[in-house]
């Protein structure tokens, strides 16, 4: 495809593999554009904000800098002993130095399914199961199997930055549906209702959400449920936080409040964040057998099975009690707790008390556009590099989550590192003017 250049020539317009306009030099005649080095597919994908902000919170604190990192949702606290244990003995079995089935291990997935019956009251089978690199890939491989090119995926906004972008690599268009801290970050059947089109093909579901926390009700889940069903919707439901709830606030899996969604839902959950096994890289989606299967053949040619030292660690994981989770919860609790308290006494900045996960998301829109040490943010992405600067403190900005004019802080780390930090980001806001 080609059009008209300044002198007459034949140029590459927009549609060709040029990344760019063809430009002119001093002559008037037209120079070349160096060709495309990447896709335009995954040219256009951003890369990950929360990974950006944590890696840059390392680096500071590797050139010796007394950085506090709220960027990464990962538990402070070890692997438990009895999994770690687990791996170590994996690593001297001859089994585990060869390729295993693509799915997953056998054994590993009839744990998924009898730890999902357990946990949530789900009853799926193993061949219901694909064990993947992570919740990530588990994301990603749904997205995959569902959708064709124009599909539309409803996104609850705030979401997790990575729902668009793999919305996106598998031919999707993510729609947005914003919610607000007045209505507790839940999305309701007419919001929804509202951003349907007859392209409308999935809806993604995070309760407890990251970014906000925000724990929908069995009513709320069980009335978006049966508004997917009615119109034919698709439900990825995310439920990688499913233990981490607090107060009064309950999970409640979507496909077992509503069972006629069950061939029309695909779950995604993990180890990582119930076990503090982050950097194993085991998660696992769960679905009707024909999506299961597509997506199983599409991993096998993507990335075969996931490391088999990993997979024996997550068995015993999946196979063992939640004590270790409990602990842990209590500490999250106790810490949301206080992160509110602190967040809310900062002027400018409004933060309702989460309901699960391990995020505070507060707006600080009441302070974008005051003067702050020479500067004035305007976007919750200029304020988030000058706290950064300023005090060493990372935070990871709404921009990357849909939501402008916000922070997502993890309180996911030690009581004394979170009071330093809110405490330093509290003396630097206080001086807004």
């Amino acid at each position: 495809m080609y059009g008209v250049g300044l002198a007459g020539q034949t140029t590459p317009t927009l549609g060709t593999r040029w990344n760019r306009l063809d430009t002119a030099r001093d002559d008037g005649r037209m120079t070349s554009p160096a060709p495309r080095r990447t896709s335009a597919r995954i040219g256009s994908i951003a890369e990950s904000a929360t990974l950006a902000v944590d890696a840059k919170a390392k680096a500071k604190k590797a050139a010796g800098e007394d950085v506090v990192g709220f960027g990464a949702g990962e538990p402070d606290f070890p692997t438990p002993a009895p999994i770690v244990a687990a791996a170590v003995a994996a690593c001297s079995d001859p089994a585990n130095h060869r390729y295993t089935p693509a799915g997953g291990m056998p054994a590993l997935k009839a744990a998924i399914a009898r730890k999902t019956r357990r946990d949530s009251g789900y009853e799926v089978t193993a061949a219901q199961v694909l064990v993947t690199n992570g919740g990530k890939q588990a994301v990603y491989e749904a997205f995959a199997a569902l959708l064709d090119p124009g599909d539309e995926v409803l996104l609850p906004a705030p979401y997790w930055t990575t729902y668009p972008e793999a919305v996106r690599l598998a031919g999707g268009v993510p729609v947005d549906v914003v919610t607000t801290e007045e209505q507790g970050y839940r999305v309701t059947v007419e919001q929804l209702e509202a951003a349907r089109t007859p392209r409308t093909k999935v809806l993604l579901w995070c309760s407890p959400s990251n970014p906000t926390g925000a724990v929908a009700s069995p009513a709320e889940v069980e009335a978006v449920g049966r508004w997917a069903v009615e119109h034919g919707i698709w439900v990825v439901a995310d439920e990688i936080y499913e233990h981490l709830v607090y107060g009064g606030a309950q999970h409640v899996s979507m496909p077992v409040v509503v069972p006629e969604l069950a061939d029309t839902c695909v779950v995604v959950n993990g180890v990582a964040k119930t076990y503090a096994m982050t950097g194993w890289r085991v998660g696992w989606l769960i679905g009707p057998l024909d999506v299961v299967k597509a997506a199983t053949n599409h991993q096998s040619h993507a990335t075969s099975n996931v490391n088999n030292v990993a997979q024996v660690a997550a068995l015993e994981a999946v196979s063992g009690d939640l004590s270790a989770v409990a602990e842990m919860r209590e500490a999250f609790d106790r810490r949301r707790q206080t992160m509110t308290r602190l967040l809310s006494a900062i002027p400018g900045i409004t933060c309702p008390e989460p309901e699960g996960a391990f995020y505070c998301y507060p707006s600080v829109k009441g302070i974008l556009g005051k003067t702050l040490r020479g500067r004035t943010p305007a976007t919750s992405a200029e304020l988030a590099e000058l706290v950064l600067d300023e005090v060493g403190v990372a935070v990871v900005p709404g921009e990357a989550f849909g939501t402008p004019g916000y922070f997502r802080l993890s309180y996911a780390l030690s009581d004394a590192d979170l009071e330093k930090g809110v405490g330093r980001m509290a003396e630097l806001l206080a001086e807004a003017r």
